[in-house]
């Protein structure tokens, strides 16, 4: 049984990680690590470490604004790295919904992959869509793209988080655009208000000179 305990030990810390080439079972994607919780990232987890390998660039391709109950395509995109294969993470703040795209999964509100893809032409993209809300606000997705080299070993691998803001309607402005509460004189209201004024003063003064 002890000799079992340290095997329990190396799961654990392959479960931080997007991909591991010797977990098989974690190779099938891993939510949590996506920079939503910036404490919660593959980099910081201690798994698939740089180890000399170049960090790749992430990026979430789509709409930066949504009408309310729009759906949205996106993409992650992952580029450079090691660049054998990768996998991904996306969150979304607030009351947005993500649905999977192919080649992907829902899990607990987030999304990720099913297996590590193949890099093609220098990159490897996940699709995924994004359902506004009913009300206007402001979204972000937050993304984390792991780059491996698939040697079946998570050292000499790299991943990288990113953001995007999704505006949806308004974005959660209170729509009164600045404009005048009615508590004040305003640049239009002020010379009537004044004029009656004066009317009425000298009205009064007509009286006590008669």
């Amino acid at each position: 049984m002890r000799s079992f305990l340290p095997s329990l030990r190396v799961a654990g810390v392959m479960a931080a990680c997007l991909v591991s080439g010797s977990a098989f079972a974690y190779a099938t994607g891993q939510t949590g690590y996506s920079g939503k919780d910036s404490a919660m990232t593959c980099a910081s987890s201690g798994c698939h470490t740089l180890a000399g390998a170049t960090a790749p660039t992430v990026t979430i391709d789509g709409p930066s604004s949504l009408a309310p109950g729009q759906t949205g395509n996106y993409a992650l995109i992952i580029r450079g790295g090691p660049a054998a294969r990768g996998g991904f993470n996306v969150a979304v703040d607030g009351s947005g919904t993500l649905n999977a795209g192919a080649g992907s999964k829902k899990v607990a509100g987030e999304i990720t992959h099913t297996g590590p893809k193949v890099f093609a032409n220098g990159e490897v993209r996940f699709d995924f869509s994004l359902v506004a809300p009913a009300t206007g606000t402001t979204l972000t997705l937050f993304g984390a793209g792991n780059s491996v080299n698939g040697n079946a070993n998570e050292t000499g691998d790299a991943s990288a988080t990113t953001t995007l803001k999704v505006k949806v309607g308004d974005g959660g402005s209170s729509g009164n655009g600045g404009e005048d509460d009615g508590g004040g004189c305003s640049a239009t209201g002020g010379v009537p208000l004044l004029g009656a004024a004066l009317m009425l003063l000298g009205a009064r003064l007509r009286r006590r000179g008669a």
